[in-house]
């Protein structure tokens, strides 16, 4: 498994699967549902140019923060992990409440 992921990368697939940018000291996304509801999902990538590639350990924080784990953060980016299948599990466990 790879080590690292381009910010680039990471940033564009955060915004095809349903996280919405706003940018402070970091640049945060916040997972929204395919209804539009804000979520209390989130995860942050740091700013600037020493940060090209996101590290290991920051993916790491990037998981948890998405609720998944590294494998399947790595799947969310690289596109085996559709947004639909991210909200099912996101849903199944309970981290997503449907009416």
């Amino acid at each position: 498994m790879r080590k690292t992921q381009p910010r680039k990368n990471v940033e564009n697939a955060l915004k095809k699967k349903g996280f919405e940018q706003s940018n402070r000291d970091h640049k945060k996304f916040t997972y929204h549902t395919f209804e539009g509801e804000k979520t209390s999902i989130w995860t942050k990538i740091s700013h600037g140019t020493s940060h090209k590639d996101i590290s290991r350990d920051n993916l790491k924080k990037m998981a948890r923060q998405c609720r998944l784990d590294l494998e399947s953060l790595h799947d969310l980016i690289d596109c085996p992990l559709s947004r639909e299948e991210y909200q099912k599990i996101q849903i199944s466990s309970g981290d997503i409440r449907t009416n």
